[in-house]
Order: structure tokens, then C-alpha cells, then sequence
């Protein structure tokens, strides 16, 4: 009997255990993991020797280890509350982070499972503001690591307490210059080159990647270029994921199980208006992964140019439970709502959108439109004037402004406006004919002619009431100058048009008459010219009063 009983060194089950809970980890078995963390914490109270723990399992002996490897299985299987549970005592910087980490994370969790059709607002949020003071005040006590000033940071952007939380993540860097996270949490808080500029970061070469990045994002695009083949040129590669259509099917016909980016090549198909090829995509998504982030993109951008906006709120939504902070799908669901016509929804939306990131110039062009819709002029004027801040040569932008002057008679500011749009590159092709309506209201005739013509000449796609309109101003414009080819060009220009086709029949006329008139007094001033004698009796007066006819012409000279 004795000799069948259980007989072990528990040292060894304990150093077997947390052996294996690194190689379960590394492969991605966060079930096992976490089986085997719960019961490497039940032999919490068991010391290795030196010479066990040495053997090749690389754990650091402390009274929080444990602590840890069963919180971190836990925070891997999205258990926040219960990781939080366990580490909530523990000091040692790490399983600290993980303990103020996974409250946030509980926190965001918590949120987007409660969410319906419109966000809720951080500044309500109780838990975040707890973080942000325990926070608060272990930064005052310099118990902050890089990590934990990263997470600091956020909440104070979360809370819209920009400027310390610029100080904060600018201090991260410095501490930790490795984490991404924080720069892009930081370059989510810069809006000007000149704040760019006055920040002192680390003499770091992540501080390359950074101002390349930040020079993309407020549209320094020559310095940013420039700083991107300076880094190509010492080695690292191009990435050209994002470059264009034919680069993304490259990546799919070489990596066919590749859904990295793939959210950004559907927003290209969508665009484009690409239909057969993003409902190929979809479906290959879809196979691949139905629940990863960028298919939930994918699916949504599918039902949307189907036009089935309820399909396309609900597969953002399900991105947005994957990744709270996932920019595109806030701004994407705005647009969902629009054309729901939810306005309260559309606007929260684009709201959380900038809270993710501030320099999101959809979401700001989104909010203006759904204040231009709810007739508050006022509040669409201004953020309007925050997306073109952030696109300064985007005639869509512009074009938007102009439109909300001139709603509010700022005559002047909306003829920058559009006159602006037409030379940074009118991409939409609205920019020229507001700038020439706008100048016909005014009575400047020159200048609406001279859009009008322009208007003519360069949009192909124009709106058939818009280019009638113009032949018609065209045609009258000419007439009263007695420019009569150039008038008769554009009444046959207004034959085309059914708005517009009697009057010109009309203006055609017209300028017949006026055609005859003019070539009988050329005929008669040549007449004039070659009179022999020069007697001023014989000739032909041409005063403007005088009515000339063929029969006027038939006479002989006097000898």
C-alpha cells in the first residue's frame, strides 16, 4: 500500500509549472495558461532553490510572481476585473501596470458593452476619473515607470485635460522612448507645427519615426516624405500597404490569409464604388476570420454600398467591441447614422471619433454636417473650420467652408473660400460654379463670366441645370457687349438643354438681327473710306440712330 502512494518533489512540480505556463503562453493556449497559473498560485507559499529556478525557465523570484502569472493569464482572457483582483496590493512596476491597466481596460469593456446607439460620455465616467486620481498621485509620488506614465497620459486625454496630459506622455517617451503606443498617443494631441516643434523629446531614433509620422499628419507632406527616405536609406523598409489598389491585390495574391490593412483596402473599393470586388473581399475575410476587427470593417464598408445601413451600424458596432479606440469604425458609423438620418447617434459618433484622435478630419467634416442639417449654421461653421485647419489644400474642405459663409452672408469669406478651392485642385468640380454664382448675385459680371467660361471649358461632368445655366449667362453676357460670334456660340450651347432651348431660339434671333445690323455698318464705313471726292454731302452717315438697310447701300457716288 505505501508503496502506491503519490511520491514528488514539490520544488519541481512548482518549477515544472511555471515552465510550462511561458511555453503555453508563447503558443497562444491561454486556456492552459491559465489552468496552470491557477495552480502554480496554489503553490504560492513554495520557494525554488537557486539552482531549480535557474534551470532555464527564467523566473525571477519574488513574493509577486505568482501574483502575476495568474493575473496576466486572467488579463489575456480579458478577465480585467478578475486580473485587477489578484495584483491590487502588489508594487513591483510591472505587475502594478498590469493592475492599473487592466482597470482601464475594464473600464473600456465596460462602456462598449453598455453602448447602444451613442457612446457614452468620458467625462461621466466615475471609474476613469478614479484611475486618473490613483494615478495622479503616484505620478506626484515618482512611482511612475514609462508604462505607467503611458497609461496616465491616456487618461488625462480621455478626460480632456490636454495639456498636462502632453507634459505626461512627453515624459513617458523620455523614460521609455520603445513604446509606441505613446507617441501615438501623444501625436493624437499635436495640431500645429509650432506645437510640434516646442516639445523636447528624447534624443532617441524613435523620435525619427515619430516626426515622420507627425509631418504625414498635419499635412507637411514634403518634410515628411523627405524624413521617411532619409529612414528608407538606412535600412528600413517601405511599407507600401496603403499605397493603392493594385499594391493590395499584390499583398492578397502573395498572402492570401493577410488581413492586416485590409479595412483600409476595403475603404479604397468603397470609394471607388468597386462593388464585386469588395463583396469578393468580404467574402474571403469572412472565411479567413468573421470575428477579427478588420473583417467586422470589411463587411460593414459591403453592406454599406449596398446601401443596408442598419447590416453595416451593426458589423461597426461589433468592430468597435474588439477595439474601442478603433478611429475608422467611429468615424464610419457617424456616417451610417447620417444616412439613417439619427443625427443624436451620427454626432456622438464622429465625437468619439475625435476623442480618439483629434486630427480625424472626417469626423470634424461629419459634425458639420449634421449641425448644417439640424440648421445650426454657427456650430457647422466651426467645425468646418477645424477639418480644413487640418486639411488646408483639400477642396472639399474648403468648398464646405465657403458654403457655410455664404449661408451666413459672409459674401467675402466664401469668394476666398471657393476662389481657394479652384486652385488647390477643385476635386469634386463644385468649386467654379459657386464662385460664378456667387459672383452673378454680386452683379460682377466680368468675374462671373470668366468662372462661368472656365466652368464650361474644364468640367466634363457637370450638372446639366448648372452648365445651361452658364451657356445662358454666356450668351446674354456677349450680347449686351455685342460680342455676337461668341454669343451665337453659346446659344447653340443652350439648344441642347430643354430649360433653356426656347430662349435661346429666342436670343438667337437676336443676335441675327444684330449681326445684320453690324455687318451694314461695316459695309458702309468701307464705302466711306474709298469715296473719291470726299464730299461730306454724299456720304452715308453711321450715327447709332441711323436704321440701315440693303436698299440704304444702292446709290452712285456723286461725280
Amino acid at each position: 500500500m505505501e508503496d502506491s502512494m503519490i511520491k514528488f518533489d514539490i520544488k519541481e512540480v512548482k518549477a515544472d509549472t511555471i515552465r510550462a505556463i511561458t511555453e503555453c503562453s508563447q503558443r497562444g493556449l491561454l486556456h492552459t495558461t491559465k489552468w496552470l497559473a491557477e495552480l502554480n498560485y496554489s503553490l504560492r507559499d513554495i520557494k525554488l532553490d537557486n539552482i531549480i529556478a535557474n534551470q532555464d525557465i527564467n523566473v525571477v523570484e519574488n513574493n509577486e510572481n505568482d501574483m502575476y502569472i495568474l493575473a496576466k493569464s486572467y488579463f489575456d482572457l480579458k478577465e480585467y476585473d478578475r486580473a485587477a483582483y489578484f495584483v491590487n496590493n502588489c508594487t513591483e512596476h510591472k505587475t502594478k501596470f498590469l493592475y492599473l491597466y487592466s482597470r482601464y481596460l475594464s473600464g473600456e469593456k465596460k462602456k462598449m458593452d453598455d453602448m447602444t446607439d451613442v457612446p457614452p460620455d468620458p467625462l461621466k465616467n466615475e471609474d476613469l476619473k478614479l484611475l486618473s486620481s490613483d494615478l495622479r498621485k503616484e505620478h506626484i509620488s515618482g512611482n511612475l515607470d514609462g508604462f505607467g506614465l503611458y497609461l496616465f497620459g491616456v487618461t488625462l486625454k480621455k478626460l480632456t485635460l490636454t495639456r498636462e496630459a502632453i507634459d505626461v506622455l512627453v515624459e513617458s517617451t523620455h523614460k521609455y522612448p520603445m513604446h509606441w503606443g505613446t507617441w501615438l498617443e501623444l501625436a493624437g494631441l499635436i495640431n500645429d507645427r509650432e506645437k510640434l516643434e516646442s516639445l523636447i523629446l528624447p534624443n532617441h531614433w524613435m523620435k525619427h519615426f515619430f516626426m515622420a509620422h507627425m509631418y504625414l499628419e498635419l499635412q507637411l507632406l514634403d518634410e515628411g516624405l523627405a524624413l521617411y527616405c532619409e529612414l528608407q536609406s538606412m535600412g528600413f523598409e517601405k511599407n507600401d500597404a496603403e499605397n493603392a489598389i493594385e499594391t493590395f491585390k499584390k499583398i492578397i495574391k502573395d498572402d492570401p490569409y493577410c488581413l492586416d490593412n485590409m479595412d483600409t483596402y476595403s475603404n479604397l473599393l468603397y470609394v471607388k464604388e468597386m462593388r464585386v470586388e469588395l463583396a469578393y473581399l468580404a467574402h474571403q475575410a469572412t472565411a479567413i476570420d468573421k470575428y477579427r476587427l478588420e473583417t467586422c470593417c470589411i463587411v460593414g464598408n459591403y453592406y454599406s454600398l449596398r446601401a443596408d445601413h442598419q447590416k453595416a451600424v451593426m458589423y461597426f458596432h461589433r468592430a468597435l467591441k474588439l477595439n474601442p479606440q478603433y478611429l475608422s469604425a467611429w468615424t464610419l458609423l457617424g456616417h451610417e447614422f447620417m444616412e439613417l438620418k439619427n443625427i443624436n447617434g451620427a454626432i456622438h459618433s464622429y465625437r468619439q471619433a475625435i476623442e480618439v484622435n483629434r486630427r480625424d478630419y472626417r469626423a470634424w467634416y461629419g459634425l458639420g454636417q449634421t449641425y448644417e442639417i439640424l440648421k445650426m449654421p454657427f456650430y457647422g461653421l466651426y467645425y468646418y473650420k477645424q477639418a480644413q485647419r487640418l486639411r488646408p489644400h483639400d477642396s472639399r474642405m474648403i468648398l464646405a467652408l465657403g458654403e457655410a459663409y455664404e449661408k451666413q452672408d459672409k459674401i467675402q469669406d466664401a469668394l476666398k473660400c471657393f476662389y481657394k478651392a479652384c486652385n488647390v485642385g477643385d476635386i469634386e468640380g463644385m468649386a467654379l460654379i459657386k464662385l460664378a454664382n456667387l459672383y452673378e448675385n454680386l452683379n460682377k459680371d466680368e468675374y462671373a463670366a470668366a468662372a462661368y467660361t472656365e466652368f464650361t471649358d474644364e468640367i466634363k461632368n457637370a450638372e446639366r441645370s448648372e452648365l445651361s445655366h452658364a451657356y445662358k449667362f454666356l450668351t446674354l453676357y456677349h450680347l449686351r457687349r455685342d460680342q455676337i460670334e461668341q454669343a451665337n456660340h453659346y446659344a447653340q450651347k443652350c439648344l441642347q438643354f430643354e430649360e433653356t432651348k426656347e430662349e435661346a431660339k429666342t436670343l438667337l434671333r437676336t443676335i441675327t438681327e444684330k449681326r445684320i445690323k453690324v455687318e451694314e455698318m461695316i459695309v458702309m464705313e468701307d464705302m466711306n473710306e474709298t469715296d473719291p471726292v470726299g464730299d461730306r454731302s454724299t456720304r452715308v452717315e453711321t450715327t447709332p440712330g441711323s436704321q440701315l438697310t440693303p436698299m440704304n447701300l444702292s446709290f452712285t457716288p456723286t461725280q
